[in-house]
């Protein structure tokens, strides 16, 4: 028989485990990372170029921040955050990156304020966001939340883009944790009754 205290323990970790998962995750900050490849832009290219992006949300801040390399489509004529669309199908530019650097390879940090509307296309905010920026705010972080949102770089050879990576959410630390401990507890709980 299970000592009151363990079996309180195990509920407690496993219910914490089903809160942590069904929290709204932009109730808080989140950050998505993702790596950019040919392969997965739509349709798929050859290009040997790779890049990484991690986008952050704090509040109504939105921060980019993303390193690219071997561009062979020539210098980048813009780079983006699509939306909303499911993984595999190409969707219109929600928000566009300002002032990126026109180099085969490079990085490039901005951050952005989610409220104000010039951030967004006219398409998006107006589409998506039903004509506010609030709204065009719900939107993109649900879509990237729920893994709808991509960000590509776009040059004269690869006008649809040479480089793409998917945005999907990373699990927190604490979440994998409570996680760890639900699942823990359970195996523990299974072990016991056998």
């Amino acid at each position: 028989m299970l000592r009151p205290v363990r079996v309180l323990f195990s509920i407690l970790a496993s219910f914490a485990c089903v809160l942590a998962m069904h929290t709204p995750a932009y109730a808080t900050a989140f950050t998505i990372d993702t790596t950019l490849l040919g392969s997965t832009e739509v349709p798929p290219n050859a290009s040997p170029a790779t890049g990484i992006a991690e986008i952050t949300v704090n509040g109504d801040t939105l921060t980019v921040d993303e390193t690219w390399s071997g561009l062979i489509g020539g210098n980048p004529a813009a780079a983006h955050i699509h939306c909303c669309a499911d993984p595999g199908v190409n969707v219109g530019v929600a928000v566009g990156f300002p002032s990126f650097p026109a180099t085969t390879s490079g990085s490039y940090f901005h951050v952005f304020n989610l409220l104000d509307s010039s951030i967004y296309t006219a398409a998006f905010l107006n589409g998506f966001g039903g004509g506010t920026a609030a709204g065009a705010e719900a939107a993109l972080i649900a879509g990237m939340l729920e893994g709808d949102a991509y960000v590509n770089i776009h040059n004269a050879v690869f006008p649809g883009g040479e480089i793409r990576g998917q945005l999907g959410p990373v699990p927190e630390p604490a979440t994998l944790t409570l996680l760890a401990l639900g699942l823990a507890g359970g195996a523990i709980r299974r072990r016991r009754r056998s």
